[in-house]
């Protein structure tokens, strides 16, 4: 979590801060494999250099960004969370729990599909 550090100090809101540690801590724990990084000023884990899922933080909610492929994979388990999402994101708001199983499809099928991906983003 040592990548996170200055990241997580950012964010003035303790309870936000503490659900984005959780999330985090929760993804480096389960995933060791992954590496953390900040990359465009957010949190993500990524495989032998290609990304896999990225935070970030706003006012209102925590988006999980896994890319479009790993959204349209688990679009009916994000439908039946009840989260709010674009092409691109999942909104989890503060006061929602968190859905780790949604978070372990969308981290385990990015793994699986982008590994003999040789790029940062799929093409």
């Amino acid at each position: 979590m040592e990548a996170f550090a200055i990241y997580l100090e950012g964010i003035h809101n303790p309870h936000h801060r503490a659900r984005t540690e959780e999330v985090l801590t929760w993804v480096a724990e389960k995933y060791p494999s992954l590496e953390p990084k900040i990359a465009w000023n957010q949190p993500m884990f990524t495989d032998h250099g290609t990304y896999i899922i990225g935070f970030s933080v706003s006012k209102h909610h925590l988006a999980v960004a896994p890319e479009k492929a790993g959204m349209n994979h688990v679009a009916d388990a994000i439908a039946q969370a009840g989260y709010d999402h674009t092409k691109e994101l999942v909104r989890i708001k503060w006061e929602d729990p968190v859905e780790f199983s949604l978070l372990e499809k969308m981290i385990e099928f990015n793994i699986w599909d982008k590994a003999d991906c040789k790029t940062f983003w799929r093409k």
